[in-house]
């Protein structure tokens, strides 16, 4: 996660269709808002029968302190509020094993149900996409619970392939677990 291979090191804001996205600064604020985001995610995947990925509590500021301190997370603004966010990693050799810098790793892209608009989770998904671009790599690296045919059918649809599986993934505060490793290359 260290930004050594990144290529605009200054590259911390942008507007995409009325979404401002900017980095994460570490803040008490900032990482109030992830804890909520991730929380509410959890607690929306629960509801729905989506078990084994994501609890409530699970993940706390010091995570995502962390992780905006050794590589970058990003939040999606609109009208004054977070309606999203996202961790960029630029190696994951937990889930992928050694690899060339040649991908950015998408982690916990979240989107807040109650304010953000439909679509808005294509929507960030496409920003890290374009982060990843920028910073001169080839291709976005992902992964989803194994189990997750919902969410995999998800970033299949918005142009991921499924490459491979990884089983007994460290987790931040939990068991291991098994997941579908998707890529998606990026052109031009």
């Amino acid at each position: 996660m260290n930004e050594t291979h990144l290529g605009r090191r200054d590259e911390t804001r942008f507007d995409v269709d009325g979404i401002r996205f900017r980095r994460a600064l570490g803040t008490d604020t900032d990482l109030a808002a992830l804890v909520r985001l991730r929380d509410a995610a959890a607690r929306w995947m629960l509801a729905r029968g989506v078990t084994g990925q994501w609890r409530p509590g699970e993940l706390g500021a010091e995570h995502f302190r962390r992780v905006a301190e050794e590589g970058e997370v990003w939040l999606a603004e609109a009208g004054g509020r977070v309606v999203g966010a996202w961790e960029l990693w630029w190696e994951d050799e937990d889930a992928w094993g050694p690899r060339p810098p040649v991908a950015g790793y998408v982690h916990r892209l979240m989107v807040d149900r109650d304010v953000a608009a439909p679509g808005a989770g294509r929507l960030l998904l496409g920003a890290a996409e374009r982060r990843v671009a920028e910073a001169g790599r080839e291709f976005v690296r992902l992964d989803c619970l194994a189990g997750n045919a919902r969410l995999t059918a998800y970033y299949v649809d918005a142009g991921y392939r499924v490459v491979g599986r990884k089983d007994g993934k460290p987790q931040p505060g939990g068991a291991p677990k098994s997941f579908a490793l998707l890529e998606k290359e990026l052109r031009g």
